[in-house]
């Protein structure tokens, strides 16, 4: 590669040269849509091309008229790392003389010159002797500067500055580009959740839609319930795992004046100390390994909306003094950052072990548990309100059969009273995986019978005691009536031909002629037909 050196005016071919890599780097940084890939790139390329011991691109905050350095590519990781939390006034420095001046500027001993702020030298512990600094001009105004630190070998040149100037019109447009595709992915995403607040709003028909239950339990949870909706309390939601914590949690969301910002969970329990502060707050880049970009964390995704904490007794009493924080002035602090943000976001959190006992044997911080439990709401266990399951069943299965594509009829009496008296220590959730298994194993357009239940139902002193009455069959004769019904079905699909019954279920043709046979199934089939 052609030397930058030169302090005279550069000859033809080196102007050539500046000229070509210019061109490179342009369609280089043109490719780089998001500014945690463009300004590293800018940095490392502007550092290889006019060896400077380091390249900072400082950034204009309008709001408050500073000037910050987003990404550095310095000498040492500790320096970088006291640049980050840099701000200074956008009118002070030599930067901030490029930036209101819009002119790009060669100080070959900055000790000299009057416009030096040494503050930035202080606080990060580099020594700078020589700037080159250019403004990155938009059609907007200028939006910042580049500059460069000491020459590695020699002093910056005229030929140098030019190069910049030119450079970092490229860069501006680079940057402002990233930026405007940032604004559009993130009014995606916002877009996106409003259309999901959206689509849940229209699939439901009542307040409640999806919480199904008439009984004294139940209207009790409703009127706790409504009461969170109108008012801006911290919820608790207390019960047995698979009572539909989360699901009361967004049902107060989304019927409250926070329903088109956007609703966040986090499993408490789920994820180690380091990912859960990570998740919780978000992280600068390289604030740990692996951190190879900044991320927000769900307080701030969840910025007017709400955050779930389910399984909130299984916080680390480090990440409780953390969240208390949160609790007691809306502030939170990325991982590796050293400035907070402000939040305002309502906390739901969940447990289904008793807090007032973790707290009394010193589990859970006590100032956190009277923070969180502001206004508790006990999710009842199935057990206590058995006389909803049968309303509960209807309901899940038309929900799964719409999910699966599968007309199913509905419950024979034994199985619906067979499903009423157990007492469900998985909750709601085992009941839906419960019913799940009987979609799959009853025929299309067929009722649920007791034989499609699972054996830990039918193992019951209900079954033994319906099977006495005659309403219950033993485990053979149910088998027996499946295959019946369902052999049955098979030939009435094939237009009682044997052959390709028997090629459908997978059984020999000797093997289905012994079962027409014994189920008397020819003259069902005639009889239909």
């Amino acid at each position: 590669m052609t030397t930058l050196r030169t302090v005279h005016k550069p000859a033809v071919s080196d102007e050539l040269t500046r000229l070509s890599l210019l061109y490179e780097v342009s369609r280089l940084f043109s490719e780089l849509v998001t500014l945690d890939l463009l300004i590293p790139a800018v940095i490392a390329k502007t550092n290889d091309l006019l060896e400077a011991e380091s390249t900072a691109i400082l950034l204009l905050d309008e709001a408050s008229n500073e000037l910050y350095f987003p990404y550095v590519a310095d000498v040492t990781p500790d320096v970088e790392r006291r640049l980050s939390s840099v701000r200074f006034p956008a009118d002070r420095g030599i930067a901030g003389w490029v930036v209101q001046n819009n002119r790009a500027q060669l100080v070959t001993d900055v000790s000299q010159d009057k416009r030096w702020y040494a503050q930035v030298d202080c606080e990060s512990g580099m020594v700078t002797t020589s700037i080159l600094c250019a403004p990155l001009r938009t059609s907007r105004g200028t939006i910042g500067v580049i500059e460069l630190r000491n020459k590695v070998t020699g002093d910056f040149s005229a030929g140098d500055l030019h190069l910049l100037d030119a450079l970092a019109g490229v860069v501006a447009v680079a940057i402002e580009n990233a930026r405007l595709y940032q604004q559009i992915k993130e009014s995606e995403a916002q877009l996106r959740v409003e259309v999901g607040v959206l689509h849940r709003e229209i699939a439901g028909h009542s307040r409640f839609a999806n919480i199904v239950g008439s009984s004294p339990v139940m209207q009790q949870l409703f009127r706790l319930m409504e009461s969170a909706i109108n008012n801006p309390v911290t919820v608790l939601l207390q019960g047995e795992t698979g009572t539909g914590k989360e699901l009361i949690a967004r049902t107060i969301h989304y019927n409250g004046p926070r329903s088109l910002r956007p609703f966040q969970t986090v499993n408490c329990g789920a994820l180690t100390e380091t990912l859960l502060e990570s998740e919780l707050f978000g992280h600068k880049r390289g604030a740990f390994t692996g951190a190879v970009a900044d991320r927000k964390g769900l307080f701030e995704v969840a910025n007017g909306g709400t955050l779930f904490l389910d399984e909130i007794g299984e916080m680390s009493p480090a990440m409780q003094v953390k969240l208390l924080r949160v609790l007691q002035n809306g502030e939170i602090l990325p991982v590796g950052d050293t400035t907070a943000r402000f939040v305002d976001v309502r906390i739901i959190s969940a447990t289904n072990r008793d807090l007032e006992i973790e707290t009394s044997q010193r589990r859970f911080r006590r100032d956190l548990y009277y923070r969180l439990c502001v206004f508790p709401i006990s999710a009842p266990p199935l057990r206590t309100h058995k006389e909803d399951i049968p309303l509960l069943a209807t309901h899940c299965l038309a929900q799964i059969t719409e999910r699966f594509s599968k007309p199913v009829c509905g419950f024979a009496p034994p199985a619906l009273e067979l499903l009423a008296a157990y007492d469900w220590p998985g909750n709601v959730r085992e009941l839906q995986n419960e019913i799940e298994r009987a979609v799959v194993l009853v025929a299309p357009g067929e009722w649920i019978h007791v034989e499609h239940l699972s054996p830990r139902l039918l193992s019951t002193k209900t079954a033994k005691r319906l099977s006495s009455r005659g309403k219950l069959v033993t485990l053979k004769r149910a088998r027996e009536q499946f295959e019946e019904a369902y052999i049955g079905e098979v030939l009435q699909h094939n237009k009682g031909n044997a052959s390709q019954a028997a090629q459908v279920l997978g059984i020999s043709r000797v093997m289905i002629q012994k079962k027409i046979k014994t189920y008397g199934l020819r003259a069902k089939l005639a009889a239909t037909s």
